[in-house]
């Protein structure tokens, strides 16, 4: 009886441990923003023997990082409304309609869970279309890429919702159109929130697609000016580290704030599906 009753405690004691692993990372990088050159290059975690505050004053001097935050912000919320609107479209047509041909639909976007990113016929295509370069390539290519992901989860929790709906809706005159938008969709606003939460932290974090589909630097992420940043500040860790905390501040307050969103979106979508 004790071994039962002591378990769940070394389990929790053992789940906090390798958390505080996970935060050792994030924990360097915040210290060493306040150290000055020579101890932030050594990468330390120890407190620093001297703050150093300007580290941020330097940063918020550079004129690319609100270019840098502004263009992210734009991607994210604009690649937001475009997959949950093309996704739970599609997810309620795919559960709803059914059939060999749409099952088949839902398959391909399946495998875009598994098969991995071509870039270089992505260029092509955007080459030949005349849109490389420019925001709408940057918002297609994300949007087609995290499509797969919302579409699965969305189509397992519309199961739940019931048939009966749908067919009472109908008979009250509702038209398809109508009833995705009055009906489905508010019932369907848990997981569309945790589509939404993924997206964002997706398109913020992502290095490949602003590197290789953005060539003007005026529409470069916040991801990209931090790799200029790099390379131009190598020499000071220390401005560094502090130019990457303000860069993931945004995305690390939106987590903790909507984390229960996720939890409850995937919980529904598994579950009910």
């Amino acid at each position: 009886m004790r071994s039962r009753k002591y378990s769940p405690l070394l389990l929790e004691l053992l789940a906090i441990c390798l958390a505080m692993l996970i935060l050792i990372p994030f924990f360097m990088i915040f210290i060493n923003s306040f150290k000055d050159i020579r101890e932030s290059a050594l990468f330390g975690l120890s407190l620093p023997s001297n703050w150093v505050f300007s580290n941020y004053k330097e940063v918020f001097n550079q004129d690319n990082l609100l270019r840098g935050f502004k263009n992210s912000f734009l991607l994210s919320a604009l690649v937001v409304v475009s997959v949950n609107f093309f996704a739970s479209m599609a997810a309620f047509v795919i559960q709803r309609r059914g059939g060999k041909f749409l099952q088949g639909v839902y398959l391909a976007f399946i495998m875009g869970l598994i098969v991995p990113v071509s870039i270089i016929p992505t260029i092509r295509l955007m080459d030949i279309l005349h849109i490389k370069g420019s925001y709408l390539s940057i918002i297609m290519y994300y949007t087609a890429v995290l499509l797969p992901f919302a579409v699965f989860l969305l189509v397992g929790f519309i199961k739940s919702v019931p048939r009966e709906l749908d067919e009472a809706a109908i008979l009250e005159g509702c038209g398809y159109f109508r009833l995705y938008f009055k009906i489905i969709l508010p019932l369907i606003s848990t997981v569309l929130v945790t589509v939404s939460i993924v997206v964002i932290v997706s398109v913020w974090n992502d290095f490949f697609g602003p590197f290789y589909l953005v060539t003007d630097s005026t529409k470069w992420t916040i991801v990209l000016q931090v790799f200029n940043f790099v390379t131009l500040y190598s020499t000071n860790w220390g401005v560094v580290f502090a130019f990457m905390i303000v860069v993931i501040t945004p995305v690390l307050i939106i987590y903790l704030f909507l984390q229960r969103y996720i939890i409850d979106g995937l919980t529904a979508g598994s579950v009910k599906g």
